[in-house]
């Protein structure tokens, strides 16, 4: 099975739980899960999943939690072609900076020739108030074609 960076962005913490869920349903697959609650780019490993599991903070901003990673992505000089992700975005749509955090890395991984497997969801608590439940249909339409 494959090995799983879960990368997690939150505020308030309810974008962990997302994630402790979706860890817990790659667990139950067979699949090996590192879940990162202050990411670093020095301790991820390169020919992993990267999923990225973040929220919007403020007026489009990232979590305070993930933004040093995200100025890591910034700064870097490697090329991560070998890297794979897939973003699960959590935002509240009567806002105009709806998910708009968590592009900023998706933006910067794409610089550095990053791929992603899947298309991105973006989750809308207005209309999903237990995201959780859309992460894991999400990760379920594509979780078998991890390896």
């Amino acid at each position: 099975m494959a090995k799983v960076e879960i990368l997690v962005g939150t505020t308030q913490g309810g974008t962990e739980y997302v994630a402790d869920d979706m860890a817990a349903q790659l667990t139950d697959l067979g699949h090996q899960i590192q879940i990162h609650l202050t990411p670093d780019l020095a301790d991820l490993d390169r020919n992993s999943l990267w999923l990225i599991v973040c929220s919007t903070h403020g007026a489009g901003d990232l979590p305070d939690n993930i933004e040093p990673f995200y100025q890591q992505l910034i700064a870097t000089k490697d090329d991560l072609n070998s890297v794979k992700y897939a973003l699960c975005a959590i935002g509240d749509s009567s806002y105009d900076t709806f998910c708009q955090g968590p592009e900023k890395i998706i933006f910067q991984l794409d610089l550095l020739n990053a791929q992603p497997i899947v298309n991105k969801i973006q989750i809308d608590v207005q209309m999903d108030p237990v995201p959780e439940d859309a992460a894991l249909a999400w990760l379920s339409e594509w979780q078998t074609i991890i390896t």
